[in-house]
């Protein structure tokens, strides 16, 4: 479907927004008459000031499509319609015939805000759905809330039905007795009294023989309850869980909600033990007294049966990785581990009894029945403490902590790399934990396994490791799927660009915007597929494709995190960072802003991370043109912050006057206004000092500056700053620069 279609289906509040971008200069008629021509053309690059003589032929082309149309509709009789296009046709005549680029850009921007509108309108929808999702789980919370109170409630009434039928059965033997001891005192009671008395007793044992029948079915009412309440447990809110924390270890900001499942999980556990020992008194009722067709002899073994097939199920499948491993300089990356580096993790019973206090023990062992079968992978020795029991004071439940744990590979004969069917970063692993449970006479053993996990041996692997990790849980929740990356599947669009959101928001205060992801997924689709977020995306388009001297897209990625982390932090966090925006899209953005206005955006070529501004200038003819600076990378940024290279930073004029260009941070906002608070705050000035004392104190304080020499009739080019021994030697050539530079030395 075109776009100009899928336009139009959208709601009224988007159409709006569509409205909004045609008006007299370039009309919405010219989109719907000429939509699939329109459409058909990069007019981001037509539109670029360099293709002039292309854009004059696609302004030529868009006319001679104009007389098309009037000729279809003067055979249609279509009067109203040819006069429109006639009039059209003048006006872009008038306005674009010695300037075809500047329709070009309306164009381009046109298209570009109506992908925007697409996206935003999936966005509003998606958020629908997740909102309706988000009442659906609460809802769903509290039903399972019901259930559970239901059981406990009903275990409850049993325990209490059993209270009586004990109070009536130590009755009923001691009556039973007395009337026995009375028939034997031979005619000192007459029959009649024995009558009475026997048939009260009789009535007594029905009365008892009901009360049996009636907590046999309750028992069997609660354990139909169980029933179901464990598998929804186990197959459902458990594996939910499980899903949610893959999200959160790639970055989701998801409420993972374990200690809620722990907090059912005992429930129901507390719930079934209380039943085993209500089995137990029935029993102890039973040898105390029993007769034919006994409920109790009838249905013991079937009640004793479920309740522990019950209880096993549930706490076979209570242990869990709380925490995924990870190496403590990681923490924000999990389930990267590097070879002889120590990494911990934490596993979790959500049966939280104390009766099971100090009864689990845990061992932990790599790729446990996995290797062996992979020809070719990597084999690892697990180091450190492998084997700990379970106990309640590390945390809220049941819990045990390995905090010295490394892995060690094992060498082996032959070549490896030749027999490896994946590389480093796209081989699974998994760590493989076994407990056993003696209690009460029972031995269980079961056992969990974590996440795949990536191992490097070297920390350059990191990010294509974390690649792979954040890839697979994307879009599997298998975890012994170690094969993955054999036939890696593809992702959408949609997904992605969520978790690519979530790589930012998880070491700064703020994700990606929509307009930033629009120029995220341009740059991995196109412009065409970034509007649907269906849209496919390889693996191999993601992190492999790219040669030594271009970062793949994930490897791009990283860098501008990296260089986000340790140098732009809190500008980031503030929004003073556009960021994510293109050259074409900088130049419609800053085209009809005061000159000065500047904005900070990322470097697209730059594999390690880097930064420049761009701002506007007008020319003589008051005509806009967009400067920008060879972007600063980490080395640069190491030395000086980017707020004071703003603030100090001078371009070396046509005049060799040394100016600052920059005044206003986009859209609008003055420029130490913005960045004020970021300046490096000058030393305190020192008193006057004896000029015999051989000290560094005496020398006059400096300031770094950036100067960039603007070369003659320079546009749309990287301005290169300037080294400060090209300076110095412009210095000296030019006196007026030997005083500028004084004046900014003295500069606090």
């Amino acid at each position: 479907m075109s776009q100009w279609l899928e336009l139009q289906q959208l709601d009224s509040k988007f159409l709006e927004q569509v409205d909004q971008l045609y008006d007299d200069n370039f009309p919405m008629a010219i989109r719907q008459y000429l939509s699939s021509w329109i459409e058909s053309h990069d007019w981001d690059h037509v539109a670029n000031v360099e293709n002039e003589s292309l854009a004059t032929v696609r302004f030529h082309d868009l006319l001679t499509q104009l007389d098309h149309q009037h000729s279809r509709f003067a055979m249609e009789k279509d009067f109203l319609n040819q006069h429109n296009i006639r009039k059209i046709k003048r006006n872009l005549q008038s306005l674009f015939q010695d300037n075809p680029v500047s329709m070009a850009m309306i164009i381009s921007r046109n298209l570009n805000e109506e992908r925007k509108i697409l996206v935003s309108a999936q966005m509003s929808e998606q958020n629908r759905v997740e909102s309706s999702q988000n009442d659906m789980i609460v809802e769903k919370h509290r039903e399972m809330d019901a259930k559970v109170k239901d059981i406990k409630m009903k275990v409850q009434g049993t325990e209490q039905i059993i209270k009586n039928l004990e109070d009536l059965q130590d009755e009923y033997d001691f009556k039973s007795k007395t009337h026995q001891s009375r028939e034997d005192l031979n005619g000192t009671i007459s029959k009649e009294d024995l009558n009475r008395e026997r048939l009260a007793i009789h009535s007594m044992l029905m009365k008892l023989n009901d009360m049996r029948k009636n907590v046999i079915s309750q028992i069997s009412e609660v354990l139909n309850l169980m029933d179901q309440v464990v598998f929804e447990l186990i197959s459902t809110e458990l594996a939910e869980w499980k899903r949610r924390q893959q999200m959160f270890c790639i970055g989701g900001l998801t409420h993972v909600c374990l200690d809620q499942l722990q907090n059912w999980f005992t429930s129901v556990g507390e719930s079934l033990l209380q039943l085993r020992q209500q089995l137990k008194k029935l029993l102890e009722l039973e040898q105390k007294f029993t007769y034919d067709n006994d409920p109790i002899t009838s249905s013991k073994n079937t009640l004793e049966e479920r309740i522990t097939l019950n209880l096993k199920n549930l706490i076979t499948n209570s242990l869990v990785v709380e925490r995924q491993p990870c190496m403590p300089t990681q923490l924000q990356r999990p389930l990267v581990l590097k070879t002889g580096v120590l990494f911990t993790l934490k596993i979790r019973m959500l049966i939280k009894l104390q009766e099971f206090n100090h009864t689990v023990r845990v061992k932990v062992h790599f790729d446990k029945d996995v290797v062996e079968k992979r020809k070719g992978y990597r084999m690892f020795n697990i180091l450190g403490t492998s084997m700990k029991v379970m106990n309640m004071e590390e945390s809220n439940g049941m819990a045990a902590e390995f905090r010295h744990l490394q892995l060690k590979e094992r060498k082996v004969t032959g070549n490896r790399t030749s027999e490896g069917p994946l590389i480093v970063s796209e081989e699974l692993h998994s760590i493989t934990f076994e407990a056993e449970l003696c209690w009460s006479g029972m031995v269980m053993n079961f056992e969990t396994t974590s996440l795949p996990i990536v191992v490097i041996s070297n920390v350059s692997q990191l990010p294509s490791g974390w690649a792979s990790i954040m890839w697979y849980n994307m879009l599997t929740s298998e975890p012994k799927n170690l094969s993955f990356f054999v036939s890696p599947p593809t992702c959408t669009w949609g997904h992605l660009s969520e978790v690519l959101s979530w790589q930012f928001s998880a070491i700064t205060k703020r994700g990606l915007n929509q307009e930033q992801l629009s120029m995220l997924g341009t740059k991995l689709l196109g412009p065409k597929a970034v509007s649907d977020p269906e849209a496919q995306i390889p693996w191999n388009r993601f992190c492999k494709s790219g040669g030594e001297k271009n970062a793949t897209f994930w490897l791009w990625i990283e860098g501008i995190l990296d260089l986000i982390k340790r140098h732009l932090l809190s500008l980031w966090d503030d929004g003073c960072i556009v960021g994510f925006v293109t050259k074409d899209r900088t130049k419609t953005l800053l085209h009809d802003k005061a000159p000065g206005t500047f904005l900070l955006r990322f470097s697209e070529s730059n594999r390690d991370g880097a930064i420049t501004f761009s701002w506007v200038e007008h020319d003589a003819n008051e005509e806009p043109q967009i400067r920008s600076v060879e972007p600063y990378t980490k080395k640069e940024l190491s030395a000086v912050s980017l707020p004071d290279i703003i603030r100090n930073y001078r371009v070396m004029a046509a005049e060799n006057v040394p100016e600052n260009p920059l005044r206003f941070l986009y859209p609008n906002l003055p420029k130490d206004e913005a960045f004020r608070k970021y300046y490096s705050k000058p030393t305190d000035k020192q008193e006057p000092m004896d000029v015999d004392r051989k000290s560094d104190e005496g020398y006059i304080s400096t300031t770094l500056i950036s100067i960039s020499e603007m070369k003659p009739k320079e546009y749309e080019h990287n301005l290169m700053p300037m080294s400060p021994e090209v300076f110095g030697e412009l210095a000296r050539m030019n006196p007026f620069i030997q005083e500028m530079e004084s004046t900014l030395l003295e500069m606090p």
